[in-house]
């Protein structure tokens, strides 16, 4: 079985070298362990330091390309090097390198096919400014409602894959991939499982990814909203529908009491109008609904016919 350790890097020079050469090289049921980094267009010598630290792959990118980009090049590699797991983690020695055993055994036991770290349910982490802890655990909490799975930790970056979810996950792109390969394998019915890590955040060190906190949520916002619509399509459209439908039918009934004591449409005319309204947006909703739900199945069969060539394109015989 072989095992690749993915840190994705960008301008991280000056910390790769000691997180590589702190990265264990034996786990249980492994028999082989490669690091591979994949450089999203650095100014400095992370590729240089990389190699010099051991890194047994190193693939750059000529420009800076976000890290949903950096995820697909990780994936696309690890199959083309015959992976069995993908263990995932930053560049930067915030995560504990020794719980890389924790996140893996699950997948290696085939208790799981995608295991993520989780921060804040059982996990620790420290010096986590409270804006971030609030808005990922309130994110958790609404997808997890909305898709009816338990969910605790969306964006954690350390995580463990086997290859049948390297093979079906979707390519990602743009701002980050950890929600939308979340939801993604929630609706291809993979089987997910968070595990306790500890995270320590260091201070005064900016985030390569979030410039603000406006632009994490506007950005985790739109992938998600994109994201579930595209796994629960009936559900998405199918919800407001009812609601808005549910209201007209309390608008007219309203109308209706008004309108039967005297027979006069003319002084109660707002609340069938309203009641006419929602009515329509309802049902258009609900139309909504069925277009996504047929354009679900067929991406599903596209998606399938991916998979397969995915699956012939890197066989491991």
């Amino acid at each position: 079985m072989k095992l690749i350790i993915n840190i994705p890097a960008y301008n991280e020079g000056e910390v790769i070298g000691k997180t590589i050469k702190s990265i264990p090289r034996e786990f249980d049921g492994i028999d082989e362990v490669l690091i591979q980094v994949i450089d999203d267009g650095s100014k400095d010598d992370t590729a240089k330091i990389s190699r010099e630290a051991g890194a047994d792959i190193v693939v750059s990118h000529t420009t800076n390309r976000r890290l949903g980009v950096v995820f697909n090049t990780a994936v696309e590699s690890a199959l083309k090097n015959s992976a069995d797991f993908m263990v995932n983690i930053d560049a930067d020695g915030q995560f504990d390198v020794n719980e890389i055993k924790n996140v893996l055994a699950p997948v290696v036991n085939n208790k799981a096919d995608m295991v993520i770290g989780d921060r804040f349910n059982k996990g620790k982490a420290h010096d986590i400014p409270f804006v971030k802890s609030f808005f990922n655990k309130l994110g958790a909490k609404l997808v997890g409602t909305f898709l009816s799975v338990k969910t605790y930790d969306l964006t954690c970056g350390f995580r463990a894959h086997n290859r049948e979810t390297l093979l079906r996950l979707n390519q990602v792109s743009g701002f980050t991939y950890t929600q939308e390969t979340i939801i993604d394998a929630i609706g291809k019915n993979l089987k997910l499982k968070w595990v306790p890590i500890t995270v320590r955040y260091f201070e005064g060190r900016k985030s390569r990814i979030v410039k603000s906190v406006f632009s994490f949520v506007n950005n985790s916002a739109k992938i998600i909203i994109k994201a579930v619509r595209d796994v629960r399509p009936m559900k998405f459209f199918g919800i407001p529908g009812i609601i808005l439908i549910s209201f007209s039918a309390v608008f007219f009934v309203i109308f209706l009491s008004f309108y039967l004591q005297n027979l006069k449409i003319s002084p109660y005319i707002n609340y069938l109008l309203a009641s006419i309204t929602l009515f329509l947006v309802g049902l258009q909703f609900f139309v909504f609904a069925l277009i996504a739900d047929m354009i679900k199945s067929n991406r599903k069969l596209t998606e399938d016919q991916m998979y397969l060539m995915k699956k012939d394109r890197y066989n491991k015989s």
